[in-house]
């Protein structure tokens, strides 16, 4: 099973150019039952592995403008090390239910700002005006995210660089692969050393994942990438959903049953001390 999930997830990144971390790490834990620390571990070293085939690509090609990378890497660098203190954290207090909340919301906006902003008219990027010393400050949060669910680095950091730089479409893949690579490659170095992962399932993720890379390069001259990118935004919204859903659950099932318990507990020391009162 792991296999097939790294091959597919691989195959929406060459068609696509997002998901990585994005799809790995709500497909682990909805469907492999894998806890949410270990997921964005996975998650990361996953997308840094996949991506590690096509930065050398990417910058053959000259597609990566050196000087916009730098000040991404300026903000998105510290973010991402302040996302992975924030999960260990939480790991540290116990609060797996908080994380899936918070994983499910970031999942949920950012399918939904997505598929708005697919509804946009497409611009050129030469139109654009330079703001790139302000991807400093952007990328931080972008950074955190990262480093806090895996997810964010390719499809927030392409918006950013078509809204704020005149670069060309290729140049904005480019660039940003990279920094989605320098950045999980940080962050998964940082979850390593917390041993919030599992080898195993890993490399068997990446052993799917070089296939579906193969598969899904030759299949993307042939496949439209737009509406591949909207099917993948709505699936997400779905499971994002399904995580909030899961973590309300949890939450009422805790908030219901725990006055229950302490009203027990009242109720016996109320007929004690009444049984003691008596004559």
């Amino acid at each position: 099973m792991p296999y097939i999930i790294g091959f597919f997830i691989a195959v929406f990144i060459a068609l696509t150019g997002v998901g990585a971390g994005t799809v790995t790490v709500p497909v682990l834990v909805l469907f492999l039952g894998v806890p949410a620390p270990v997921a964005v571990g996975i998650g990361l070293m996953f997308a840094t592995a996949v991506k590690l085939i096509l930065v050398p690509a990417q910058i053959a090609r000259r597609n990566v403008v050196w000087r916009t990378l730098g000040y991404m890497l300026l903000g998105g660098a510290p973010g991402v090390l302040a996302g992975s203190l924030f999960l260990k954290h939480l790991i540290n207090a116990g609060s797996e239910n908080l994380l899936n909340a918070i994983l499910g919301a970031i999942l949920v906006t950012t399918a939904s700002w997505q598929l708005f902003y697919s509804f946009r008219p497409m611009r050129n990027g030469a139109d654009a005006r330079d703001r790139s010393p302000l991807l400093s400050w952007l990328m931080f949060p972008v950074g955190a995210e990262v480093g806090f669910s895996s997810a964010g680095a390719g499809a927030l950091g392409s918006a950013a660089l078509l809204s704020m730089t005149p670069l060309a479409p290729a140049q904005v893949v480019g660039t940003d692969i990279v920094f989605g690579f320098l950045v999980s490659l940080i962050g998964s170095g940082a979850h390593w050393f917390t041993h919030a992962t599992n080898p195993e399932l890993l490399l068997q993720l990446v052993i799917g994942g070089v296939a579906g890379a193969v598969g899904g390069t030759m299949l993307s001259k042939r496949v439209p990438r737009r509406p591949l990118r909207f099917a993948l935004w709505v699936w997400l919204l779905i499971l994002g959903s399904q995580f909030l859903f899961n973590s309300y659950h949890v939450w009422a099932a805790t908030r219901w049953n725990k006055p229950a318990s302490e009203n027990t507990l009242s109720d016996r020391a109320t007929t004690g001390n009444s049984g003691a009162n008596k004559p």
